[in-house]
């Protein structure tokens, strides 16, 4: 069996570096972005990822990886607009950027490592397939929580659903970054 912790900081090195380089061609230009707008943008590189284990065809020339890379990128930019709020310009620097990205990336491990200890270890026994419809499931859920205007009676917020939907990518990241189980399942 792997080190989880060790694995998870490695998928989380992949998307920083992704993270990085879009940083210096683009700048934060996500900064503009509502929070409604990113929960459609992970759910759209989900439901590509359903579609592409249903069909295993892509017409696109890319596979699950681009999507799950994207799918915690995006996690983690909708945590800095929980936090900070849209904004109508680029109002931070890379650095900034690069700092909070940090901040919401170690929160997700350290969710992952607690949930991980009470689970022991129970997502290396799951399928793919299931971590895409968790994702999917936890996209709706936030996408009524924000018709709500972001209120619960007694369910998590929004940010623990943007968590989960992080560290459910970053499994099926580990999965197929260090061949665990064949997406084909």
């Amino acid at each position: 069996m792997g080190d989880t912790n060790k694995e998870f900081e490695q998928i989380i090195a992949i998307c920083r570096d992704l993270f990085t380089k879009k940083l210096k061609d683009y700048g934060a230009s996500w900064r503009i972005m509502r929070p409604m707008s990113l929960t459609d943008q992970i759910y759209i590189k989900a439901k590509r990822v359903r579609t592409l284990e249903i069909t295993n065809v892509a017409m696109v020339d890319e596979g699950i990886r681009p999507e799950l890379i994207g799918i915690i990128n995006y996690g983690i930019i909708a945590l800095i607009q929980l936090e900070k709020g849209y904004s109508d310009t680029i109002d931070v620097t890379v650095d900034e950027a690069l700092q909070l990205y940090e901040k919401y990336a170690k929160k997700a491990l350290e969710l992952m490592k607690a949930k991980n200890h009470d689970y022991n270890e129970a997502w290396r026994d799951m399928r793919m397939s299931s971590y895409t419809d968790f994702i999917l499931t936890k996209v709706n859920r936030i996408k009524e929580i924000e018709s709500h205007n972001g209120s619960t009676i007694v369910s998590e917020g929004i940010d623990a659903n943007y968590l989960d939907i992080i560290n459910y990518a970053v499994f099926g990241m580990i999965k197929l970054e260090f061949g665990i189980q064949n997406i084909e399942e």
